[in-house]
């Protein structure tokens, strides 16, 4: 059965593709608009790659699956009306009676996308997946444990923020549910927006300021508090209505009554370290009172095996905390958590409702990739020196040993918000200014941004004590004192790092390089950031590769089999053979 998802949410576009239960393509609709999150996009480019990637057409799928329901819809909007209506009265009235109005857009934008696309509405079956419901499936059954606890945590689905599934031989039981006003996804956001960094965008800027406060020098529960099973967002100042907000759509004028102006600019600083640090044991602790308290029993019955997904879930630190919980024995992260993976998830539940087994993901390279002979032509095209040494890998270290900064562009494009080494900018982890000078020169962000290491498999354990493999990069692990000063530039305030394990299965190229720069440096590990810059998708196609190593401070780049090095560059417009940048051609 040949099952295509899709996810046309306000943010977060995307497809997948599931082919008798193997997921064989996925892609975000960001990487082909160039448009970062692709806001209020129809993800018709991202169907078109998946379907064109399986040399299928769209009158071959059987079943179109989305992830919003608008029976979950009406079965939830009562409970939230019950909870804010004491509160905010014509809040919650208003937000119930939009459902008909909100359905109604909703089934508008799905047909014109299947029209986009030429889908057989008379052959093709349409299915509804609540939002939860296919986080829970883009994390489970992919994970390739054959029993678990599902739970998915983010900003709202249809009058929900998370939910729990106890999965055992294949039989699914919903154990627990928080509804709106409680949200951990749009508290955090809130919280975002006020930093002065971009909602349902910025989160991740968050995360990492946390580490640099003390969340003990902030008093965060007038606006979040930890209550019964729940953490109840206060709909006055977390996500309030018209009359309540401050500035953006998140937060309400109570923040800056009790915290100061908003925006803590480009430099970090007290009290919005503190602020951010105080959000993020929030999060924590709420998440681990959820499976100390109502799910206790259900993480036991599943073996202590965990698959999350949902925006909170590409909260890293919060997965490297619970990771270190006695009582959770097995993590699984979806490297898509954002809605972008509710495409994939309702087409896994939908798969599985239609009998089919789903296999484990065993990667996430599910993009476009290109071939060398396409590579090769346009390279020849604009003119560009490029050499195909017959050891790259080699080559590459040898760089990255002398300190150059190098753009990797080969294989697949991967699935999620990561960089795994196919669109990824790589340097020495131990060379000190790297991370000023990658952050500066070549992403032009903010200088206290913190990077990845990348780390052979084989080395994980001993370098950051990692219990099983992160090849998804969505864990934080405490870094060996021995080697923190080793790898001082992927080593984060805390002490900790998020990281990517390397196998020779998934990455033989990237793992072959790591290899070879182990052997130079005694260094198994290489500072891996994604392939763009500040405000930017991560690049797709080789032009978008391009643009970002002529547009940018990077010193080579990695082609498929070819290399290009800006030193050769400069050597032939001395020589006169090149007289115009490839910047801007696209």
């Amino acid at each position: 059965m040949i099952v295509l998802g899709l996810s046309r949410d306000v943010h977060d576009p995307a497809s997948a593709l599931v082919v008798d239960g193997e997921v064989v393509a996925a892609a975000e609709e960001e990487r082909f608009t160039r448009v970062k999150h692709a806001p209020h996009t129809p993800p018709v480019r991202s169907a078109r790659f998946c379907l064109e990637s399986a040399s299928l057409s769209a009158s071959d799928v059987d079943l179109v699956a989305y992830p919003w329901s608008l029976d979950a819809y009406r079965e939830n909007r009562w409970v939230f009306a019950r909870r804010v209506g004491p509160i905010l009265p014509r809040h919650a009235w208003r937000a119930v009676i939009r459902t008909g109005s909100r359905w109604r857009r909703e089934e508008a934008g799905l047909e014109k996308v299947l029209s986009s696309l030429g889908v057989d509405r008379g052959r093709t079956v349409l299915r509804s997946v609540p939002h939860h419901l296919a986080h829970a499936a883009s994390a489970g059954p992919p994970s390739g444990l054959g029993r678990y606890l599902a739970l998915t945590a983010d900003a709202m689905g249809e009058f929900d923020s998370a939910g729990a599934w106890l999965v055992r031989d294949g039989r699914w039981r919903k154990v627990w549910t928080l509804h709106l006003p409680d949200s951990l996804g749009t508290f955090f956001t809130a919280v975002t927006e006020f930093l002065g960094f971009e909602p349902n965008d910025g989160e991740y800027k968050t995360m990492g300021l946390a580490a640099l406060g003390n969340p003990e020098a902030v008093d965060l529960s007038p606006f979040c508090r930890l209550e019964g099973s729940g953490a109840w967002a206060d709909p006055r100042h977390v996500f309030p209505p018209r009359a309540h907000r401050r500035g953006g759509r998140y937060f309400g004028v109570e923040f800056e009554r009790a915290l100061g102006p908003p925006g803590m600019g480009e430099r970090p600083r007290p009290p919005y370290t503190d602020i951010a640090a105080a959000a993020q044991k929030i999060v924590e602790d709420a998440v681990l009172g959820w499976l100390r308290g109502p799910l206790k029993g259900a993480l036991e019955s599943a073996g202590g095996n965990l698959c999350l997904a949902g925006g909170v879930a590409l909260n890293v630190r919060l997965n490297g905390f619970l990771l270190r919980e006695p009582s959770v024995k097995r993590l699984w992260v979806q490297p898509a958590s954002s809605d972008a993976g509710g495409a994939l998830g309702a087409a896994v539940w939908a798969s599985i409702r239609a009998g089919e087994c789903c296999r484990p993901l065993a990667h996430a390279f599910l993009g476009p990739r290109f071939e060398s002979g396409a590579l090769r032509r346009l390279l020849e095209s604009r003119r560009l020196p490029f050499s195909e040494p017959p050891d790259l890998e080699k080559e590459a270290a040898q760089r990255l040993a002398g300190g150059e900064t190098l753009g990797r562009f080969d294989g697949a494009m991967e699935w999620g918000p990561r960089a795994l080494g196919n669109r990824s900018i790589l340097a020495h982890p131990g060379r000190p200014g790297t991370a000023d000078r990658v952050n500066a020169a070549v992403k032009f962000r903010e200088r206290w941004r913190p990077f990845c290491p990348a780390v052979l498999e084989s080395r994980a354990p001993e370098i950051f004590g990692a219990r099983e493999p992160s090849p998804f990069m969505t864990v934080n692990h405490d870094v060996s004192p021995a080697w923190r000063s080793r790898i001082a530039e992927v080593v984060h305030a805390d002490g900790t790092a998020r990281i990517q394990t390397v196998d020779p299965v998934a990455t033989p190229g990237f793992h072959r390089l790591l290899e070879a720069f182990s052997e130079r440096t005694g260094l198994p590990v290489l500072l891996n950031t994604s392939l763009n810059r500040r405000g930017e998708p991560i690049a797709c196609t080789p032009e978008d590769a391009l643009d970002i190593f002529f547009g940018s401070g990077l010193d080579a780049l990695i082609l498929g089999p070819f290399l290009l090095s800006k030193s050769d560059l400069g050597k032939r417009r001395n020589d006169g053979g090149i007289r115009e940048s490839s910047r801007g051609s696209r």
